[in-house]
């Protein structure tokens, strides 16, 4: 049996302010919202057009939800009538968000769907990742602009939003890099995940530790001494091929 889907509803059964969405986005929003619903939920949504989405999202999370907004276009003030509170910015200008986030307390979900562009995007998580709450929420939607040539994008292009997050997905591991190529930072310490859809990346922020390695049991079926042992014997030839090759690429360069 299919389960119903409130924002789907509300969105196939509004007539009035403008929604834009695809519409797989639907599932997505109710696997990590749904936790939130009925309580006092802070959510940002950058990107409010013509406030549909607003109205949305007050249906589905209930009238204890903190709803903010951001939109460059000065118009979208109006949505405050409707109980919404709105800031006028850019995306693109890293004092307004500063301030932004300087006068607000932390969300528990920020939802980029603003104007799409990789400067637009990179920037934003940039000055609001840190913004959300330890163990909240960041969503940045419509990422296959990072395909898109005319917003920056394109297959691979370094500086793409998709590239950014791939190496953001990096630093998630950084706890087990050798020869310290990576150093765990501030996404490493506060990043739980990050779950790739189709136009839509989540992260899920939580306080991180290293990785603690467990152990328990006795060994029964593998000989565990002649297995470290074989391991170590690897490791042993792997490093003399490696001196190996060196030296002769080097009498090799030299000669």
């Amino acid at each position: 049996m299919t389960k119903q889907n409130d924002l789907l509803n509300f969105f196939q059964q509004h007539k009035e302010n403008k929604i834009l969405k695809w519409r797989h986005y639907f599932d997505i929003y109710d696997r990590y919202f749904s936790k939130y619903r009925g309580k006092p939920v802070r959510i940002l949504e950058i990107g409010v057009f013509d406030g549909g989405s607003l109205h949305m999202w007050r249906n589905y999370f209930g009238p204890q939800a903190l709803i903010y907004g951001i939109d460059i276009i000065p118009e979208c003030k109006k949505l405050e009538d409707d109980g919404f509170k709105i800031s006028i910015g850019s995306q693109t200008d890293r004092q307004f968000l500063r301030t932004f986030r300087a006068e607000t307390e932390p969300f528990d979900i920020i939802l980029d769907d603003g104007g799409h562009t990789m400067r637009q995007q990179i920037t934003t998580i940039q000055e609001l990742y840190q913004h959300v709450k330890p163990e909240g929420l960041y969503l940045c939607e419509d990422m296959h602009t990072s395909y898109w040539l005319r917003y920056g994008g394109g297959v691979r292009r370094p500086g793409t939003f998709m590239e950014y997050s791939k190496k953001m997905v990096d630093q998630l591991n950084a706890w087990h890099s050798e020869q310290r190529r990576l150093q765990p930072d501030s996404i490493t310490k506060s990043t739980y995940s990050i779950h790739y859809y189709d136009s839509i990346v989540v992260f899920e922020k939580k306080p991180m530790s290293p990785p603690e390695k467990m152990e328990t049991g006795d060994y029964r079926i593998v000989d565990h001494a002649k297995m470290t042992t074989q391991s170590l014997s690897k490791r042993v030839r792997g490093r003399l091929y490696n001196l190996t090759s060196g030296i002769l690429r080097f009498l090799h360069l030299r000669g």
